[in-house]
Protein backbone atom coordinates (compact mmCIF):
# COMPACT_ATOMS: atom_id res chain seq x y z
CA UNK A 1 0.00 0.00 0.00
CA UNK A 2 1.27 3.46 -0.92
CA UNK A 3 0.10 6.70 0.70
CA UNK A 4 1.16 10.11 -0.62
CA UNK A 5 1.05 13.08 1.74
CA UNK A 6 0.36 16.16 -0.40
CA UNK A 7 1.31 19.45 1.26
CA UNK A 8 -0.63 22.35 -0.35
CA UNK A 9 1.91 24.93 0.80
CA UNK A 10 5.41 25.49 -0.57
CA UNK A 11 7.34 24.91 2.67
CA UNK A 12 9.17 21.63 2.22
CA UNK A 13 10.31 21.61 5.87
CA UNK A 14 6.64 21.18 6.85
CA UNK A 15 6.28 18.30 4.40
CA UNK A 16 9.26 16.58 5.96
CA UNK A 17 8.10 17.03 9.56
CA UNK A 18 4.62 15.75 8.70
CA UNK A 19 6.14 12.87 6.77
CA UNK A 20 8.10 11.78 9.85
CA UNK A 21 4.88 11.73 11.89
CA UNK A 22 2.99 9.85 9.16
CA UNK A 23 5.69 7.22 8.75
CA UNK A 24 5.86 6.62 12.49
CA UNK A 25 2.10 6.00 12.50
CA UNK A 26 2.08 3.64 9.49
CA UNK A 27 2.77 -0.11 9.63
CA UNK A 28 6.12 -1.22 8.21
CA UNK A 29 4.56 -2.58 5.04
CA UNK A 30 2.93 0.78 4.16
CA UNK A 31 4.99 3.18 2.06
CA UNK A 32 4.42 6.86 2.83
CA UNK A 33 5.91 9.55 0.60
CA UNK A 34 5.55 13.33 0.49
CA UNK A 35 4.83 15.92 -2.18
CA UNK A 36 5.18 19.72 -1.79
CA UNK A 37 3.22 22.28 -3.78
CA UNK A 38 6.06 24.49 -5.03
CA UNK A 39 3.47 26.80 -6.64
CA UNK A 40 1.58 27.38 -3.41
CA UNK A 41 1.92 30.03 -0.69
CA UNK A 42 4.52 29.40 2.02
CA UNK A 43 1.72 28.76 4.51
CA UNK A 44 -2.04 28.29 4.37
CA UNK A 45 -3.72 30.86 6.62
CA UNK A 46 -7.31 31.49 5.65
CA UNK A 47 -9.45 31.23 2.55
CA UNK A 48 -7.25 33.29 0.20
CA UNK A 49 -4.21 31.10 0.78
CA UNK A 50 -6.30 27.97 0.32
CA UNK A 51 -7.66 29.20 -2.98
CA UNK A 52 -4.15 30.16 -4.12
CA UNK A 53 -2.90 26.66 -3.34
CA UNK A 54 -5.65 24.67 -5.05
CA UNK A 55 -4.48 24.98 -8.66
CA UNK A 56 -1.00 23.66 -7.87
CA UNK A 57 -2.45 20.92 -5.69
CA UNK A 58 -4.67 19.68 -8.50
CA UNK A 59 -1.74 19.81 -10.94
CA UNK A 60 0.18 17.63 -8.51
CA UNK A 61 -2.17 14.74 -9.29
CA UNK A 62 -0.14 14.30 -12.48
CA UNK A 63 3.11 13.75 -10.57
CA UNK A 64 4.45 10.23 -11.15
CA UNK A 65 4.69 9.56 -7.42
CA UNK A 66 1.12 10.72 -6.82
CA UNK A 67 -0.25 8.78 -9.81
CA UNK A 68 0.98 5.56 -8.17
CA UNK A 69 -0.72 6.23 -4.83
CA UNK A 70 -3.38 4.00 -3.31
CA UNK A 71 -4.56 6.92 -1.20
CA UNK A 72 -3.82 10.65 -1.01
CA UNK A 73 -3.75 12.71 2.19
CA UNK A 74 -4.18 16.48 1.91
CA UNK A 75 -1.76 17.66 4.58
CA UNK A 76 -3.40 20.96 5.52
CA UNK A 77 -5.88 21.27 8.35
CA UNK A 78 -8.16 23.43 6.17
CA UNK A 79 -8.59 20.40 3.85
CA UNK A 80 -7.65 22.61 0.92
CA UNK A 81 -9.23 21.53 -2.36
CA UNK A 82 -10.72 18.35 -0.89
CA UNK A 83 -13.92 18.20 -3.03
CA UNK A 84 -11.99 19.01 -6.23
CA UNK A 85 -9.26 16.52 -5.43
CA UNK A 86 -11.79 13.77 -4.77
CA UNK A 87 -13.46 14.51 -8.08
CA UNK A 88 -10.25 14.30 -10.09
CA UNK A 89 -8.07 11.80 -8.23
CA UNK A 90 -7.77 8.15 -9.26
CA UNK A 91 -7.85 6.99 -5.62
CA UNK A 92 -9.47 7.95 -2.30
CA UNK A 93 -8.49 11.33 -0.82
CA UNK A 94 -8.58 12.22 2.89
CA UNK A 95 -8.01 15.63 4.50
CA UNK A 96 -6.23 15.80 7.84
CA UNK A 97 -8.93 18.06 9.25
CA UNK A 98 -11.64 15.62 8.15
CA UNK A 99 -9.67 12.73 9.65
CA UNK A 100 -9.21 14.50 12.98
CA UNK A 101 -12.92 15.31 13.34
CA UNK A 102 -13.88 11.78 12.38
CA UNK A 103 -11.44 10.26 14.87
CA UNK A 104 -12.76 12.46 17.69
CA UNK A 105 -16.34 11.42 16.94
CA UNK A 106 -15.38 7.74 16.63
CA UNK A 107 -13.85 8.01 20.09
CA UNK A 108 -17.23 9.24 21.32
CA UNK A 109 -15.91 12.66 22.24
CA UNK A 110 -17.05 16.22 21.78
CA UNK A 111 -14.05 18.28 20.82
CA UNK A 112 -12.45 21.69 20.69
CA UNK A 113 -10.04 22.85 17.99
CA UNK A 114 -6.93 24.91 18.69
CA UNK A 115 -5.61 26.47 15.51
CA UNK A 116 -3.14 29.12 14.34
CA UNK A 117 -4.64 32.58 13.73
CA UNK A 118 -8.16 34.05 13.69
CA UNK A 119 -8.28 34.05 9.88
CA UNK A 120 -8.38 30.24 9.93
CA UNK A 121 -11.50 30.00 12.09
CA UNK A 122 -14.19 30.68 9.41
CA UNK A 123 -12.79 27.96 7.12
CA UNK A 124 -12.66 25.46 9.96
CA UNK A 125 -16.22 26.34 11.01
CA UNK A 126 -17.48 25.79 7.47
CA UNK A 127 -15.67 22.47 7.13
CA UNK A 128 -17.07 21.20 10.43
CA UNK A 129 -20.57 22.25 9.37
CA UNK A 130 -20.24 20.63 5.93
CA UNK A 131 -19.07 17.36 7.46
CA UNK A 132 -21.97 17.30 9.94
CA UNK A 133 -19.86 17.60 13.09
CA UNK A 134 -21.11 20.97 14.40
CA UNK A 135 -22.99 19.39 17.30
CA UNK A 136 -19.76 17.69 18.42
CA UNK A 137 -17.66 20.88 18.39
CA UNK A 138 -17.48 22.77 21.68
CA UNK A 139 -15.18 25.56 20.51
CA UNK A 140 -12.60 26.72 17.98
CA UNK A 141 -9.76 28.78 19.43
CA UNK A 142 -6.97 30.65 17.70
CA UNK A 143 -3.58 30.57 19.42
CA UNK A 144 -2.49 33.73 17.60
CA UNK A 145 0.60 31.94 16.27
CA UNK A 146 1.29 31.97 12.49
CA UNK A 147 1.71 28.57 10.85
CA UNK A 148 5.44 28.93 10.21
CA UNK A 149 6.02 30.01 13.80
CA UNK A 150 4.25 26.86 14.98
CA UNK A 151 6.42 24.81 12.63
CA UNK A 152 9.58 26.13 14.36
CA UNK A 153 8.40 24.36 17.54
CA UNK A 154 10.07 26.67 20.06
CA UNK A 155 9.49 26.45 23.81
CA UNK A 156 7.48 29.68 23.67
CA UNK A 157 5.27 28.15 20.99
CA UNK A 158 4.68 25.03 23.08
CA UNK A 159 3.83 27.16 26.11
CA UNK A 160 1.34 29.27 24.15
CA UNK A 161 -0.36 26.24 22.61
CA UNK A 162 -0.45 24.42 25.97
CA UNK A 163 -2.21 27.38 27.62
CA UNK A 164 -4.79 27.56 24.82
CA UNK A 165 -5.40 23.81 25.01
CA UNK A 166 -5.92 23.99 28.79
CA UNK A 167 -8.32 26.92 28.29
CA UNK A 168 -10.61 24.59 26.31
CA UNK A 169 -10.85 22.38 29.40
CA UNK A 170 -11.40 25.13 31.96
CA UNK A 171 -13.57 27.46 29.86
CA UNK A 172 -15.28 25.19 27.30
CA UNK A 173 -15.53 21.90 29.20
CA UNK A 174 -13.56 19.95 26.60
CA UNK A 175 -11.65 16.76 27.30
CA UNK A 176 -10.51 16.20 23.73
CA UNK A 177 -8.67 18.78 21.63
CA UNK A 178 -7.90 18.63 17.93
CA UNK A 179 -4.62 20.23 16.88
CA UNK A 180 -5.87 22.53 14.14
CA UNK A 181 -2.67 23.13 12.19
CA UNK A 182 -0.45 20.69 10.31
CA UNK A 183 2.57 22.35 11.93
CA UNK A 184 1.43 21.01 15.30
CA UNK A 185 1.81 17.38 14.23
CA UNK A 186 5.38 17.08 15.48
CA UNK A 187 4.40 18.68 18.82
CA UNK A 188 1.61 16.21 19.61
CA UNK A 189 3.41 14.18 22.29
CA UNK A 190 4.97 17.20 23.97
CA UNK A 191 1.67 19.08 24.11
CA UNK A 192 -0.11 15.99 25.44
CA UNK A 193 2.52 15.67 28.18
CA UNK A 194 2.21 19.38 29.00
CA UNK A 195 -1.57 19.37 29.28
CA UNK A 196 -2.59 15.84 30.27
CA UNK A 197 -5.44 16.04 27.76
CA UNK A 198 -6.44 13.81 24.86
CA UNK A 199 -5.06 15.47 21.73
CA UNK A 200 -5.81 14.41 18.17
CA UNK A 201 -3.34 15.17 15.40
CA UNK A 202 -4.83 15.02 11.91
CA UNK A 203 -1.68 13.67 10.24
CA UNK A 204 -1.59 10.58 12.43
CA UNK A 205 -5.39 10.21 12.32
CA UNK A 206 -5.43 10.35 8.53
CA UNK A 207 -2.81 7.62 8.23
CA UNK A 208 -4.70 5.32 10.60
CA UNK A 209 -8.01 5.92 8.82
CA UNK A 210 -6.32 5.41 5.45
CA UNK A 211 -5.64 1.80 6.32
CA UNK A 212 -9.36 1.17 6.80
CA UNK A 213 -10.36 3.11 3.67
CA UNK A 214 -8.00 1.23 1.35
CA UNK A 215 -8.99 -2.11 2.89
CA UNK A 216 -12.63 -1.33 2.20
CA UNK A 217 -12.16 -0.42 -1.48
Amino acid sequence: MKIVLMNPNATNAMTQSMLAVARAAAPAEVQVSGWTNSDGPKAIQGREDGEAATKGLLAGLMSEDVKNADLIIIACFDDVGLPEMRHRAHCPVIGIGQAAYTMAVLLGQGFSVVTSTDVSIPVIEENIEALGFSKNCKSIRASGLPVLTIEEASEDTCDTLSKEILATKHEDGSTTVILGCAGMAALHKKLEANTGMVLIDGVRASVLLSLAVVSAT
